[in-house]
Parts: structure tokens; C-alpha cells; sequence
């Protein structure tokens, strides 16, 4: 079931349906994880490895007053051939929008609007709601879009104040699949959730901040069920 996020803020918040496992991190003798390997993890986190379909609620919050909703479906499956999911997201609310798709397969992504039956090219970057972007609701790899390093190691307060030991971690665009030209994550060393995200457009400048909470265990593992976006400015 889907909780309406109560809090004054942008959000969206997920429910996850299928079968899978989270992605181990490999440790190297002297007890060190290397950049990729944390994001790797981080990852496995995020993304089960088996098929599996989530429901997401995005609310768009104006004043501390909700302003908007959008109910989507997505589909997504690892294509193993290439280390990227592909996805299918389906709109599911508000009426006017049902039955509306999005298509990403690789590095081409597609909407079709059953209304005038056209199949668009659309960016990851494209708005769906309030600061919530198409490449925020896909399921992606970072560790293979983006090649990371750590900045140091930092602890920092979480979406409901609580204070996490984190990697601070930079990374920049390795391939045109790549939803943003850079971001920064803070990922909590114990657990490998991520918990604070930063992103950047190409010209370096901060276009908003992602705060990931409310883990609980769904297909083999603890995974975010809410996500809340702020505009940087």
C-alpha cells in the first residue's frame, strides 16, 4: 500500500512488487571498499535484481500545501547484456493521463500518449512533477552510468534528523546514458543505503537534493520507500 507523503515537501514514495536480491559488496583484503564498489552496493539497495514492478505516488507539495499527484506504474528488468535496466512506466493517476506510457530502453527513451497515438523522443531530464524528472523514476545503474570517487567520509543528518556515518562520494557522467552530468551521494557506511543525494545540470550548476527514508524490506531486502526531492534554489 502507498502512504501519502505528510510532510511539507516535494516527494514521491513507492511500493514495490516481485521477487529478488540485493547486490552483495565486495570487500578487498586490507578491508577497503573501493568508489565503485560502495555505488555498486548502493545499487543492489535501490534495485532488486530480478523483474519486478513498483508503484509510485508523486506529490508535489507548493506552501507546505499539496499541489499536485501523479500515480505511475513501473516495470523494470535488467538487461544483462548491457548492465542497464530496461523500463516501462505506465501513468495510473490523475484520469486524464491514465494509459499514457514511457519507454526506456538503453539510451532512447519514448512517451506515448494514447490520445493523438504518437510515440515521442523525450529526455531523462524532462519535469514529470514539480522537481520529480523521468530519470528520477527509472530504475538505473549508477555504478555504470557514472565514474565515482570518494571525497572523504562525513556524518550528516538524514530526512528525519538523525545523524548517519556516510561515504561522500562524487560522480561524474561516463556514458550519454547518464541522466545528469554529475552528482554527489552520501551512502551509510554499514548499511550501503543511500541517504542524501545531490545533482547537477551540465553546466555545474545544483538543481536539487534527494533525501531517501522510510527503508523497509521488500524483495529480499531493505530498499527507500519514499524519496524527498527539494529545489535547490
Amino acid at each position: 500500500m502507498i502512504r501519502t507523503p505528510k510532510i511539507p515537501r516535494r516527494a514521491f514514495s513507492m511500493g514495490l512488487v516481485a521477487a529478488g536480491l540485493s547486490l552483495p559488496c565486495r570487500t578487498r583484503a586490507d578491508n577497503t571498499v573501493s568508489a565503485k564498489d560502495i555505488v555498486t552496493a548502493a545499487d543492489g539497495v535501490r534495485n532488486p535484481l530480478a523483474p519486478f514492478r513498483m508503484s509510485l505516488l508523486l506529490v508535489e507539495y507548493r506552501s507546505g500545501q499539496v499541489h499536485d499527484t501523479v500515480g505511475l506504474a513501473v516495470h523494470s528488468k535488467l538487461n544483462a547484456s548491457t548492465g542497464q535496466y530496461r523500463n516501462l512506466v505506465r501513468y495510473t493517476a490523475p484520469a486524464r493521463d491514465v494509459g499514457k506510457l514511457v519507454l526506456l530502453d538503453g539510451g532512447s527513451m519514448w512517451f506515448y500518449d494514447p490520445a493523438s497515438k504518437a510515440s515521442i523522443r523525450i529526455s531523462a531530464q524532462q519535469r514529470l512533477i514539480g522537481q520529480a524528472s523521468n530519470g528520477d523514476v527509472l530504475t538505473v545503474n549508477l555504478a555504470h552510468d557514472y565514474s565515482a570517487k570518494i571525497l572523504g567520509e562525513e556524518a550528516i543528518a538524514d530526512a528525519d534528523h538523525q545523524t548517519r556515518s556516510t561515504w561522500h562520494l562524487d560522480l561524474a557522467a561516463a556514458t550519454g546514458d547518464a541522466a545528469y552530468a554529475r552528482l554527489e551521494t552520501w551512502i551509510e557506511k554499514d548499511t550501503y543505503h543511500p541517504i542524501k543525494s545531490k545533482f547537477y545540470s551540465d553546466g555545474g550548476r545544483v538543481l536539487k537534493l534527494a533525501y531517501y527514508r522510510r527503508y523497509e524490506t521488500a524483495l529480499g531486502g531493505a530498499r527507500p520507500m519514499e524519496t524527498i526531492i527539494v529545489d535547490a534554489v
